[in-house]
């Protein structure tokens, strides 16, 4: 069983996942740090909106900023993402575990993708 407080900070990064500007702008960060204007450009929403939606991802350790000059630039936290969605699939899905093992050990079955 998850901790109550795990799983409430766990609750934080699926409410942060459950918008979809949000989850591109963490698709977005995926090819390397941006700036906040840089993200905000990308958008047909008001920068004011953007930099909500960073306070939020940023809330849930989903990325870090740092700041450069008078630019705020945003890095997409990989390992938070991974550790709290791959948590939730292997107590929603535990077969995706052995899947996994199987196909870090290259055993037969394993469909080719």
């Amino acid at each position: 069983m998850v901790e109550n407080t795990e799983a409430d900070d766990e609750a934080g990064v699926f409410r942060a996942l459950a918008d979809p500007t949000r989850r591109q702008i963490l698709e977005d960060l995926r090819g390397g740090e941006m700036a906040a204007g840089e993200i905000a450009g990308r958008f047909p929403i008001s920068a004011p909106s953007v930099s909500r939606h960073l306070g939020v991802l940023k809330s849930a350790g989903l990325v870090r900023e740092r700041r450069d000059g008078n630019r705020i630039l945003y890095t997409l936290v990989e390992e938070r993402l991974a550790a709290c969605v791959g948590r939730f699939l292997s107590m929603v899905c535990p077969e995706q575990i052995v899947l996994r093992h199987q196909r870090r050990k290259g055993e037969p079955g394993e469909s080719a993708q």
